[in-house]
């Protein structure tokens, strides 16, 4: 199967905003780069919601699968959420890690369902 330009450039974006965030994610366990951890993790989510909007779409698929396709959005919206909860002095501190965590699980849960999906 071909794949098209936009659905290439849409990959090469995803992996490169998910491979940020998870590298900003990681920084603060080994006390590194505290001051633009914030910048890197703001960048990356950008860069996947940007990625998840380039990626064409499937408007002939079945239902369940166009449902997860949006959930992959919404996961990018999380990880932008937390990246503002990293600008704000008046949070506690961790609570972008609730979003980067749930983002991550339902990144997980999509990785997996949608390819079983596509089987169908």
């Amino acid at each position: 199967m071909k794949s098209s330009g936009r659905e290439t450039v849409s990959t090469i974006m995803v992996t490169v905003g998910l491979l940020s965030v998870m590298i900003a994610a990681f920084l603060p366990l080994i006390h590194v780069a505290q001051d633009w951890m914030r910048y890197l993790y703001a960048a990356g989510a950008l860069i996947l919601l940007i990625g998840r909007f380039v990626a064409p779409s499937v408007k002939d698929a079945p239902l369940r699968l166009r449902r997860l396709l949006h959930m992959e959005i919404w996961t990018a919206i999380i990880f932008i959420i937390g990246a503002v909860f990293l600008f704000l002095p008046s949070t506690g501190g961790k609570d972008w890690l609730a979003f980067t965590l749930a983002g991550g699980f339902l990144t997980l849960y999509t990785s997996i369902m949608i390819p079983r999906q596509k089987l169908k």
